[in-house]
């Protein structure tokens, strides 16, 4: 069999398909954009909460350079006292983590959403395929991935030596300053760094976030024949199809013989058509037709009525125009009612027929929609 190549999909995946590939972890995601969001809200940091962090990491310096004796009178005082100052550092760095931990939530929600999977997270041995690994290596995709990383080097590795650079009077003089003002001037230097950086992510991130959409969308790409299989499977093959409309025909069939012994009047064409109808005065409001059928459906009708002596009237127009214009389970139409009133009065008087008089004479059935006029007969 040959392999399609990349250049036979041409068309856009299939919902059913992009649903697959989310399930299975292919979405497309820019982790350029996930790095600017994360800087950009620790120069957020800096910049809302640095004065109380300079506070706080003084008092921390000072704290962790000093002790007294009382403090470390036993063993076990150090322990507790690194732990106070490893709690003191964390509060320190506290808001830095939290807006770290908050970043990488929210940043999925710029591109593709949050997405759990845990195909995702199965291991995927053809990964160990050397030959494989190799392909994509040197594949065209890598190629582009490589510039682009360049790209970001250079990017970044300018911004930060342009901000060292305009700040190199200053860096010597920091270690002679007070722990405050060092502080304080070396998170100066450390916020403009990360603005800065932030600056240069974001654009390194609208250069990648428009690539990893074009890319994921030509991964997702499908041929005509994959959309034509996925919509077979969608609809049903069309073989599949077919046998399930013979069965459900079959079924039908089964629950209109089932329903003619009930009947009160078989109408007949007499060979073609038969259509049963039943009347239960009181309890409805029109005679329903339960059963009809043509050629052997009608045949086997017939066959039911002799079986259980039910009454089986020839009219031909009557039977055509109730065949035509009745589906099964339904009522019959008001431009009906005379003549199937006349074939129902008969097959009434028939039953309350007892042989001591002459029997009732046949319905002469007249004009009704879709047929000609026509004597009805009573077939024995």
């Amino acid at each position: 069999m040959s392999h399609q190549s990349s250049q036979d999909k041409t068309e856009r995946a299939t919902p059913k398909r992009e649903r697959e590939a989310r399930e299975q972890g292919q979405l497309a995601r820019s982790r350029e954009l996930t790095t600017a969001v994360l800087i950009a809200g620790g120069a957020a940091v800096l910049w809302g909460y640095g004065a109380d962090m300079v506070a706080q990491a003084e008092t921390l310096l000072r704290d962790s350079f000093e002790f007294r004796a009382r403090d470390l009178a036993t063993a076990q005082d150090m322990p507790r006292a690194f732990l106070e100052l490893l709690r003191a550092g964390l509060l320190v760095v506290a808001p830095i983590l939290l807006l770290g931990f908050l970043g990488a939530l929210v940043a999925p929600l710029l591109l593709g959403g949050w997405n759990f999977s845990a195909k995702a997270m199965a291991p995927k041995f053809s990964r160990l395929d050397p030959v494989a690994g190799l392909g994509r290596i040197f594949s065209s995709r890598a190629l582009v991935d490589l510039g682009l990383g360049l790209f970001k080097v250079v990017v970044l590795g300018g911004i930060g030596a342009a901000v060292l650079w305009s700040s190199r009077s200053e860096l010597p003089v920091m270690a002679a300053m007070e722990v405050r003002s060092g502080i304080a001037d070396s998170g100066a230097i450390v916020f403009g760094l990360l603005g800065w950086l932030a600056l240069g992510l974001a654009v390194i991130a609208a250069l990648d976030v428009p690539w990893q959409l074009f890319r994921h969308g030509k991964d997702m790409r499908m041929t005509k024949q994959e959309v034509r299989e996925e919509y077979k499977q969608a609809e049903g093959r069309p073989e599949v199809k077919a046998k399930i409309r013979q069965a459900q025909q079959a079924l039908a069939q089964r629950r209109m013989m089932d329903a003619v012994p009930g009947a009160d009047v078989i109408v007949t064409n007499p060979t073609h058509y038969a259509v049963a109808l039943k009347y239960s005065a009181g309890r409805m409001r029109a005679p329903k037709l339960v059963a009809k059928g043509a050629d052997v459906i009608a045949s086997n009708i017939r066959e039911l009525a002799r079986e259980h002596r039910i009454p089986v009237v020839s009219a031909p127009p009557l039977a055509r125009a109730l065949y035509r214009s009745v589906e099964l389970d339904q009522e019959i139409p008001a431009a009906l009612f005379q003549a199937v009133a006349q074939v129902l009065s008969y097959v009434f008087q028939l039953r309350r027929w007892t042989g001591a008089t002459p029997p009732p004479a046949p319905p002469q059935v007249g004009d009704v929609p879709g047929g000609e006029p026509d004597d009805a007969h009573v077939q024995p």
